[in-house]
C-alpha cells in the first residue's frame, strides 16, 4: 500500500466510527472523540505518516471538531509518567557519552557473554534485584536497564535501524522490556500501578492488601515468567548471535582498552547510584521519579558528563514526547467522558448469570487486552479497575482474589503496543525492533504470559491460604 492508501483506510476506520448510532449514555463529544482515538491508533499501525504526525493530527482534528479544548489536548503534556520517559532517555545519553555504559556493557559480556540466552537473564536478574525499591518501572526500565542493553547490542555491532539489529539488540530489547513487566508481578513497590491498585481497592472494599500478601500472590507466576520468558522469546525472536564464547575474551580486550575508570565515569556513577536511591527511597520521601530523574540529567550536565546540545540532539526523547503526550491526554479524556465507565456496564451486562470464576476470565481477559487502547497501565487501572473489580464482587467473588488478580493482570497487557506502558516507548524507541514485529511478538508474550498470570497467580493464592 502506498501512503495516500494506507492515509485513506485510517480516515474511513475514523468516519466509520463516527457515524455508527451509538447509546445516549456517550455524548456526541466522547464518541467522536472514540472515533478520532480509534483512527490515529489504526495510524500508528498502517504509518501513513510518522506516528507523532499521527499523533499531532488526531489532537487537532480533535479539537477542530470540538470534540475537545485546546487546554484539554495539551493536557498530556504535563503527565509526569511522559516526561520521566523523555528524561530517561536524556540520561542515558549521559551514560552512553561518559563511557560507563560501554564499561558496564563489556563487563556484563566478560561474566555472561559465552551466549546471547545468558546475557538475557543476567538483565532479568539485574531488573529483579533492583525491582522491590524502585516503585516505577518506567525509571527502573528507562533509567537504568536500557542503557546497559544499549550498550550491550552495540558492543556486538548490532545498530538500530539495520539488518544488524537482529544479531542480538532486537531480542535483548524485546527480552528487557518483557521481563521489565514481569516484575512488577512480584513485588508491590516495583510499580506506581499496584499502588494505585491496592489503593482503590481499600476505598472500594474496606480492605488494604499488604505487601506480603501481594509478593505471595505474585511470586509464583512471577518466578515462572522470569523462568520462561527469555527462553520463549528466544525461541519465537530469535538472535543471529547464539553461543559467542569468543565474547568474554574480547571483552576484556576491550575493558583494557579503555583503561582505568575516567573521571567522568565516576561522576555519571555517582549520580546513577543517587538517582537509584531517590527512586527506591520515593515511597517514603515521595519524590516523583521524573523529578528524581531530572535531577539526574541536571547533574549530568553541571558535571560536564551531558550538554544541552547534546540533549536537543537527542531525537528519539523529543519524538516520544510529542505522540506519547498526545496520546495519554486523549485516553485520559475518554475516561472523564464516561466511554470508558459504558463499555465497563455494557461487560458487565453480557455476564450477567455466569459463575463468578468464568467471570474473572472474562473481565481479567478484556482488562489485558484493553490495553490496545490505552497509553499507559495507570490509565487503563484507573478506566476500568472499579468497574471491573466492582462487577466481579458483585457475582460472589472474593474481596482479596479481586484485588490480587487485577494486580496479576497489570503485566500482561504490557507487551501488546509500542505505546502500552510509560517503559514502552524507550525500548521500543531504540529502534532494534520494527513497529509491526514489536506488535506480533507483544501479542504471543502475552497470551503466555495472561495465562501464567492467571492458572499459577490463582494456584498462588489458594496454596498461601490467601482464598
Amino acid at each position: 500500500m502506498n501512503m495516500w492508501t494506507r492515509a485513506a483506510l485510517t480516515v474511513l476506520f475514523g468516519l466509520v466510527i463516527w457515524f455508527i448510532p451509538h447509546t445516549e449514555a456517550i455524548k456526541p463529544e466522547g464518541w467522536h472523540l472514540l472515533a478520532i482515538f480509534s483512527a490515529t491508533i489504526v495510524g500508528f499501525i498502517l504509518r501513513p505518516w510518522p506516528t507523532a504526525i499521527m499523533a499531532l493530527l488526531g489532537i487537532v482534528i480533535a479539537v477542530a471538531t470540538k470534540s475537545i479544548t485546546m487546554p484539554d489536548a495539551l493536557v498530556g503534556y504535563s503527565d509526569g509518567n511522559v516526561w520521566l520517559i523523555v528524561t530517561a532517555i536524556f540520561f542515558s545519553r549521559g551514560i552512553i557519552n561518559s563511557g560507563l555504559g560501554k564499561r558496564i556493557a563489556y563487563t556484563l559480556i566478560k561474566t555472561f557473554g559465552t551466549s546471547s540466552l545468558k546475557l538475557s537473564y543476567a538483565l532479568a536478574c539485574t531488573d529483579l534485584i533492583i525491582s522491590p525499591a524502585t516503585p516505577s518501572n518506567t525509571a527502573r526500565g528507562g533509567g537504568i536497564i536500557f542503557p546497559i542493553v544499549q550498550n550491550v547490542a552495540l558492543a556486538f555491532d548490532s545498530q538500530p535501524h539495520s539488518p544488524s539489529a537482529r544479531k542480538i539488540g532486537a531480542f535483548l530489547m524485546t527480552t528487557a522490556h518483557t521481563i521489565n513487566t514481569v516484575t512488577v508481578t512480584i513485588f508491590l513497590t516495583a510499580c506506581s500501578g499496584n499502588l494505585l491498585i491496592t489503593s482503590l481497592g481499600a476505598k472500594l472494599f474496606g480492605y488494604d492488601i499488604s505487601w506480603w500478601e501481594w509478593f505471595l500472590a505474585g511470586v509464583v507466576p512471577g518466578v515462572l515468567c522470569m523462568i520462561l520468558m527469555p527462553w520463549f522469546i528466544y525461541k519465537i525472536y530469535p538472535p543471529e548471535i547464539k553461543e559467542t564464547p569468543e565474547a568474554p575474551i574480547m571483552a576484556a580486550k576491550e575493558l583494557e582498552k579503555m583503561g582505568s575508570i575516567t573521571k567522568i565515569e565516576k561522576w555519571v556513577a555517582l549520580i546513577f547510584i543517587g538517582c537509584i536511591i531517590l527512586w527506591a527511597t520515593a515511597i517514603w520521601t515521595k519524590l516523583h521519579p521524573t523529578a528524581a530523574a531530572m535531577m539526574g540529567v541536571l547533574a549530568c550536565v553541571v558535571t560536564g558528563c551531558l550538554t544541552w546540545d547534546d540533549i536537543l540532539g537527542e531525537k528519539t526523547g523529543w519524538d516520544i514526547l510529542i505522540w506519547m503526550g498526545t496520546l495519554v491526554g486523549m485516553a485520559g479524556l475518554l475516561g472523564k467522558m464516561g466511554v470508558v465507565a459504558v463499555f465497563a456496564k455494557f461487560v458487565s451486562e453480557l455476564l450477567s448469570g455466569l459463575d463468578w470464576r468464568y467471570a474473572a476470565v472474562i473481565i481479567s481477559a478484556a482488562f489485558v487486552y484493553s490495553q490496545y487502547f490505552f497509553a499507559s497501565g495507570t490509565a487503563r487501572i484507573t478506566a476500568l479497575f472499579s468497574a471491573f473489580a466492582a462487577i466481579l464482587v458483585a457475582m460472589g467473588a472474593p474481596v482479596v482474589y479481586t484485588i490480587l488478580l487485577f494486580g496479576l493482570m497489570n503485566s500482561p497487557g504490557c507487551t501488546l503496543t509500542h505505546y502500552s506502558s510509560g517503559v514502552t516507548p524507550i525500548f521500543f524507541g531504540a529502534g532494534y525492533v520494527p513497529q509491526g514485529t514489536w506488535w506480533r511478538v507483544g501479542l504471543y508474550i502475552s497470551i503466555v504470559s495472561y495465562i501464567i498470570h492467571l492458572g499459577a497467580g490463582t494456584f498462588g493464592m489458594w496454596f498461601f491460604g490467601l482464598v
